[in-house]
């Protein structure tokens, strides 16, 4: 069996929790993973305050194979992911020559390159660059945590510099059984019983309701193929047997 990765994802921002800004980079990221063959695992949204974010990178980074962050590395007061990360893994954080040096291709002339704007080349000690080829600021990995900015196109660009990096696992096969026409409290007890005989596989029954009637769909994941089949036909019987039933 190959060994199985994981990562969690930390989104940093008032704006978020306040819903000022909507997320677009959770649903982006795991389609990102499961591709790659990664599982993501956890989510956390945090506010721009030191001791949250401290806590939930030491929580997520121990716990997962690789950490996501996104936003908090932009060059307002506000901006303060790089030094959390820094201080949660015990490092230094000073100017980074390697991230100045991309600062000077977006401002060029010296008097553009304001103590502001170089607080986005702070970077903790030790840590790899990103490159950001939309504006230049870099992201950062440190340790196995994955430091990203929040806007959504500059976070998708440092994602695919990144992603060629990272360990990927079997990628996660899935398939649909259509359960239209059921309730789901139809069918709980018996796709329970199917779920306890197949163990490997996850199965998930998800409800859609379109304004008027409900659509059901059971979704089977699963990195082995052979399995998955197996407890297709399993699902696929049930739901025979219930319409031979009625």
């Amino acid at each position: 069996m190959s060994e199985t990765i994981t990562a969690g994802m930390l989104v940093i921002g008032d704006e978020i929790l306040s819903g000022r800004t909507k997320d677009k980079n959770i649903g982006y990221i795991a389609e990102y993973m499961t591709a790659l063959g990664i599982d993501l695992r956890e989510v956390r949204v945090v506010p721009d305050v030191e001791e949250d974010i401290i806590a939930a990178l030491n929580a997520l980074r121990t716990r997962y194979t690789y950490v996501f962050t996104t936003g908090g590395i932009g060059p307002t007061h506000d901006d303060i992911t790089a030094d959390c990360v820094a201080k949660a893994f015990g490092v230094s954080i000073d100017h980074d020559p390697r991230a100045v040096a991309m600062l000077r291709e977006r401002y060029p002339n010296p008097e553009d390159l304001n103590e502001a704007r170089l607080r986005m080349a702070r970077i903790p000690t030790g840590s790899d660059l990103i490159e950001n080829p939309i504006s230049k600021a870099p992201g950062f990995v440190t340790g196995n945590v994955i430091v990203m900015a929040g806007v959504p196109s500059i976070m998708q660009a440092m994602l695919d510099n990144v992603a060629k990096t990272l360990k990927t696992g079997t990628k996660m096969l899935s398939v649909n059984v259509d359960a239209s026409g059921f309730p789901e409290g139809a069918y709980a007890t018996p796709l329970a019983a199917v779920q306890k005989n197949h163990p490997g596989i996850i199965i998930g029954s998800y409800p859609h309701f379109d304004g008027k009637s409900f659509t059901n769909q059971i979704v089977l994941r699963g990195r082995d193929a052979d399995a998955l089949d197996r407890a297709r036909a399993d699902v696929e019987a049930l739901f025979a047997a219930l319409r031979a039933a009625q």
